[in-house]
């Protein structure tokens, strides 16, 4: 990238390194999931200092953070339980199925679904990085 110009962007999203929402949205349309944004106020989650974009993916829910940096990310990871994606101690806040809880980058994921394929395909596409410049 030459200093002081846009990067690239596809569709509209910009090629930064970091996540955006857009590159998330495009990347899971890319994987094969019909994704769909949930409308209105999006929950507060306890241990995560950003509040989710969501998103149905068929009948699966996924809430997506998206932090402005990865030492922020960082920060709130450390203090958490992975597997039930809450802090450490506390009980699974999540409502229907065990969460799938992915970090990549400036982005945390925490995916519900009972679909073990599913949730393997969204964990390979948001650990392959987010799209570079």
């Amino acid at each position: 990238m030459v200093a002081g110009k846009a990067a690239p962007t596809r569709g509209g999203c910009p090629r930064t390194g970091k996540w955006a929402l857009c590159s998330v949205e495009n990347r899971l349309v890319q994987s094969g999931f019909v994704v769909r944004r949930v409308n209105g106020e999006a929950p507060h989650r306890a241990g995560f200092s950003v509040v989710p974009a969501v998103y149905t993916l068929g009948r699966s829910r996924l809430e997506v953070f998206i932090y402005p940096s990865e030492s922020t990310l960082a920060g709130d990871v450390a203090k958490m339980d992975t597997l039930s994606a809450a802090p450490r101690g506390a009980k699974n806040p999540w409502p229907f199925f065990s969460p799938t809880f992915v970090h990549s980058g400036n982005l945390a994921a925490v995916f519900l679904t009972d679909n073990a394929t599913q949730a393997e395909r969204l964990t390979l596409a948001l650990t392959a990085g987010a799209p570079q410049p």
